[in-house]
């Protein structure tokens, strides 16, 4: 999206239901964010006690947030690029030139996406310290056992969505050029 291309109507379909619950998962996840983070304000300023665990929390939390919502910002022109060059091409050309240059891209965003699940499995009995830390203090002495392969798989799951809109992308510019150009055709013959 460009910055003179107005208001945008809300997406529709099964596309607008995936919109609108990774809206409502990035919300929530910023609410605890923040209430984690002023909770550790409170504390440390006001209590004189800091939270150690509300940083490791928090950085957790923005890893998810950061690799969930990449494929959104792709899918909405949010992600810095410099058109200059490709703006001055033909629809056609332009569109090449887009698959040119996205499959090498497609090929990182898989090996992140294949690599990212090798590394979480390895990694998996490793736990997480913050939530063992939180589980003891409320349960006095059981660990939590949650495995920090539940954050490294946030590289997993986001990829595989980046890949996901990227895929969706390429194929739907596509079509739409395909129709394009067969209605500009089809319109050319009838005059």
């Amino acid at each position: 999206m460009h910055e003179g291309d107005g208001p945008q109507t809300p997406p529709t379909g099964l596309y607008g239901w995936y919109v609108r619950i990774m809206t409502a998962i990035g919300a929530s996840a910023m609410g605890a964010l923040v209430v984690v983070m002023v909770v550790q304000v409170i504390a440390r300023y006001v209590f004189n006690a800091s939270l150690i665990w509300a940083e490791e929390l928090c950085r957790y939390i923005l890893i998810w947030i950061t690799f969930l919502f990449i494929g959104l910002a792709y899918q909405r022109g949010e992600l810095v690029t410099v058109d200059i060059v490709t703006m001055a091409l033909r629809p056609v050309w332009r569109y090449a030139l887009k698959v040119a240059v996205t499959i090498p891209v497609l090929v990182f965003v898989w090996l992140m996406t294949t690599n990212g699940y090798d590394y979480a499995n390895r990694f998996g009995a490793q736990k997480i310290p913050a939530l063992d830390f939180i589980w003891m203090s409320l349960t006095g002495g059981r660990t939590a056992d949650v495995s920090i392969q539940w954050v490294y798989h946030s590289v997993t799951v986001g990829s595989g969505l980046l890949l996901l809109h990227i895929l969706v992308s390429l194929v739907s510019e596509g079509w739409q050029l395909f129709r394009h150009g067969r209605d500009a055709s089809a319109g050319g013959r009838g005059a």
